[in-house]
């Protein structure tokens, strides 16, 4: 220890030392010779003998001179001398053949892409702070190796049942031809057998329809899923008669929170209050009878004033009212939609910052990392879910357990 530290100050003094920007420009060269000597060592071992041991040769292969190659460090940019042989069978391995970086400078630059960081705010953070020169051109090669890597996980083989599914949309503006656009960005999350949530795929579109909504469930069935008994939704256009098609079996409940919104937003303040206590007792109700009672008295009472609001209940009670078939522990999880809506808060907290999406490939890489970032704590089972499988079971008349 004493002659680590004594080392250490002779290091100081010889260097003239005084700030942290010295101490690490000092370091830099320390590491650049070291790296150099490193691979001047790999070409005496290729070759069998050190520079101008010309006795010790025993090989028609030599020394032929070296190639400037500029590296990325921790420490920032360094120039190398990359030896070369005359025959040309050295390969390096300390910097190998076709390597710009010897440094964990790509995880940083793809940690700070997932934060929702430009490719200008990543290359101004790294030379404050790491004073490495990386170019938008090199930032977005980086950020490029993610679109495989989302493919790969958006084509993964899925389970064969997921008992239940959520989905939702976040909408984000996106430039196309030189428009910006809002386009929305779809999300399926499903609760496996074992009670653990995992998004089953993101898809970027401008238009749900039907159509569309039947080639993404086309696509869950492809990757393995068969099943799916109770799908939450938040007033998807399109999906019902899209899941009918692909999974006949499946329920549906609409999420009653964006319910409640759209048909209180055009009430006056003056009677929204007590609007809203009077559809507290049509959503709250113990049986669905009680439920429609509840419709009667609050179409007796309102109908004359908003009676588009009463129609918005009426026109959607087949999907509104499934939730009334299942006991409490089914209903917490299924009548909102507050495990998607967790969810899609934390991706809106990494994605803040990005106002505009220079590309739909942009977003998707963004949602890609940011869903990675998410999912990874994903770990433990929702609570009660024992229950919750065993109540589905009885429901369904499948033994759940065994599936």
């Amino acid at each position: 220890m004493l002659l680590r530290k004594e080392l250490l100050r002779e290091f100081i003094r010889e260097n003239n030392l005084t700030t942290a920007r010295e101490i690490q420009n000092a370091l830099k060269d320390v590491f650049a010779s070291t790296l150099q000597e490193m691979l001047e060592a790999e070409l005496d071992e290729h070759l069998g003998y050190t520079k101008y041991d010309y006795k010790n040769k025993t090989t028609n292969n030599s020394r032929n001179g070296s190639s400037s190659k500029k590296v990325l460090s921790d420490l920032g940019e360094i120039q190398l001398a990359i030896p070369r042989d005359r025959e040309g069978e050295f390969e390096p391995k300390a910097v190998k053949k076709h390597q710009t970086d010897v440094s964990g400078i790509e995880d940083k630059i793809l940690g700070m892409y997932a934060k929702g960081m430009t490719t200008r705010d990543i290359s101004d953070h790294l030379q404050e702070i790491y004073g490495i020169e990386a170019s938008h051109t090199l930032i977005s090669r980086i950020t490029d190796k993610i679109s495989p890597l989302a493919q790969e996980w958006q084509n993964r083989p899925l389970d064969s049942i997921y008992p239940v599914v959520f989905l939702d949309a976040i909408h984000y503006k996106v430039r196309s031809e030189g428009k910006i656009i809002n386009k929305a960005a779809y999300i399926i999350m499903g609760i496996s057998m074992s009670g653990i949530k995992d998004i089953l795929g993101i898809w970027v579109g401008e238009n749900e329809n039907a159509k569309y909504w039947l080639s993404v469930l086309t696509e869950l069935k492809n990757r393995g899923v068969n099943d799916s008994y109770i799908a939450a939704i938040d007033g998807l256009t399109g999906f019902k008669d899209a899941i009918k098609a692909v999974f006949p079996n499946t329920e549906i409940q609409r999420c009653i929170i964006p319910q409640i919104r759209n048909s209180t937003k055009y009430i006056p303040y003056k009677h929204r209050k007590e609007f809203c206590r009077d559809l507290k007792e049509i959503y709250t109700a113990s049986t669905e009878q009680l439920a429609l009672m509840a419709m009667d008295n609050i179409k007796s009472k309102w109908s004359h004033l908003y009676s588009i609001s009463i129609n918005s209940w009426e026109n959607n009670w087949e999907e509104l009212s499934t939730f009334f078939k299942y006991p409490e522990e089914i209903r917490r999880m299924i009548y909102t939609t507050n495990a998607m809506e967790s969810f899609n808060r934390q991706l809106r907290k990494l994605t803040k910052s990005r106002s505009i999406f220079p590309s739909d490939d942009s977003l998707l890489k963004m949602l890609y990392l940011a869903t990675q970032d998410v999912v990874k704590k994903w770990t433990q089972n929702l609570r009660g879910w024992s229950q919750i499988l065993a109540q589905l079971s009885i429901h369904l008349k499948i033994d759940l357990m065994k599936a």
